[in-house]
């Protein structure tokens, strides 16, 4: 009893400072985040366990204290100013760190939850991080949430030529992994695409944008079944989301329910 007590109490806590807005329903362009699938009408619920669990491992990221640092106003103050600037800075960056760091966003979408997550957070590893614990452990931390989603980053598909939207966002996203000049090798791939309440662009254009820009130049090829790394491309309403993962066979597509079954199985 102590122990549902004292996660009750995080809920509440946590609702307290993660608000989303209930006007909106739609993802803003320069957007990274993650997707999670849960139980039908386990939206509201899902979406405070998700939280709750990112919240207790963001904290891991060195880069949070590194960010902190780098943001300290650095203008001309006097001394006894600028101790009163950083300790007021302090005391509300401990209070509203991870509340800024993560904030849940409504989706028009039954099912599916987002959590916009921003810098230094990344997305895909903290999903790959949650899949790699709960298959090496067997261990399912998670009630509500089943199918987890990292995006890097997103872009608008509303212009005129969403293509150029489109193929801007991967140049951003390939290149650290597919155009590195230094000492880039071969890789094979696949590419994932998933609408939702999305008509913009069909699938099989997206793949053949996102394929186009990769090019041969380093040897890379499709590899549909045994890829080394998987693009993924969620689109929803007039948002167009990307990440690239590896792992995502081995952690069962980043579905926690599944990883957990097969644990079960073994």
């Amino acid at each position: 009893m102590g122990k549902r007590k004292q996660n009750d109490d995080q809920k509440q806590s946590i609702n307290k400072k993660f608000k989303f807005n209930n006007t909106s329903t739609t993802i803003d362009p320069n957007t990274s985040g993650i997707y999670a699938t849960c139980a039908r009408h386990k939206e509201k619920q899902a979406i405070d366990e998700l939280i709750l669990i990112l919240s207790e491992r963001i904290n891991d990221f060195n880069e949070i204290e590194e960010e902190i640092k780098s943001n300290e106003n650095q203008s001309e103050l006097s001394i006894e100013d600028k101790i009163k600037a950083e300790l007021s800075e302090l005391e509300e960056t401990t209070k509203n760190k991870n509340s800024n760091l993560l904030q849940p966003s409504k989706l028009d979408c039954e099912c599916v939850i987002f959590i916009k997550t921003k810098k230094p957070i990344d997305p895909v590893k903290l999903v790959t991080d949650l899949s790699k614990e709960c298959y090496e452990s067997g261990i399912k931390n998670t009630r509500y949430i089943q199918k987890l989603t990292p995006i890097s980053d997103s872009c608008s598909a509303t212009s005129e030529n969403p293509t150029i939207q489109l193929k801007l966002l991967s140049e951003k996203i390939l290149k650290p992994h597919f155009h590195n000049d230094q000492d880039q090798k071969p890789i094979k791939f696949a590419i994932q695409v998933s609408r939702k309440n999305f008509n913009i662009l069909e699938s099989d254009e997206i793949k053949k944008i996102v394929a186009e820009l990769i090019g041969k130049d380093y040897g890379h090829s499709v590899d549909l079944k045994n890829y080394d790394k998987l693009i993924i491309v969620e689109c929803y309403k007039t948002n167009i989301g990307m990440s690239v993962v590896e792992d995502y066979q081995k952690y069962s597509k980043f579905n926690l329910q599944q990883i957990y079954d097969k644990s079960i199985n073994k």
